[in-house]
């Protein structure tokens, strides 16, 4: 299995800069896309940024050039920076993986325990 630790968030000033990352570790043969989703309460999750092995890389729309994922499959981490952080930012970050493990013919997906990332104003 997966285990996705996360580390990065916290509070930051409006229009500050935070850099989430999230290493994975476990039994796996192969990890395809990695990514990151938000939440606030009462409302789904969504897609923040993900990018796969070769490194194609898709944002939510709400992104608008202000946060870049990034991978190192040497070290099974994501990262992802963000800029220009709003009050529309608040939320719990969870970062996620699909992977090839042991013992299952198709990959699946797994999630981090999730990082809040609060902005002051």
């Amino acid at each position: 299995q997966v285990q996705l630790v996360e580390s990065g968030g916290g509070l930051v000033q409006a229009g500050g800069s935070l850099i989430l990352s999230c290493a994975a570790s476990g039994s796996f043969f192969r990890i395809n896309a990695m990514g990151w989703y938000r939440q606030v309460p009462g409302k789904q999750r969504e897609l923040v940024a993900r990018i796969t092995s070769g490194g194609t890389t898709n944002y939510g729309d709400f992104v608008k050039g202000r946060f870049t994922i990034s991978r190192d499959n040497a070290k099974n981490t994501v990262y992802l920076q963000m800029n220009s952080l709003n009050s529309e930012d608040i939320a719990v970050y969870y970062c996620n993986c699909n992977a090839q493990v042991p013992g299952m013919v198709l990959p699946r997906d797994y999630w981090g325990q999730g990082t809040q990332v609060t902005v002051s104003s």
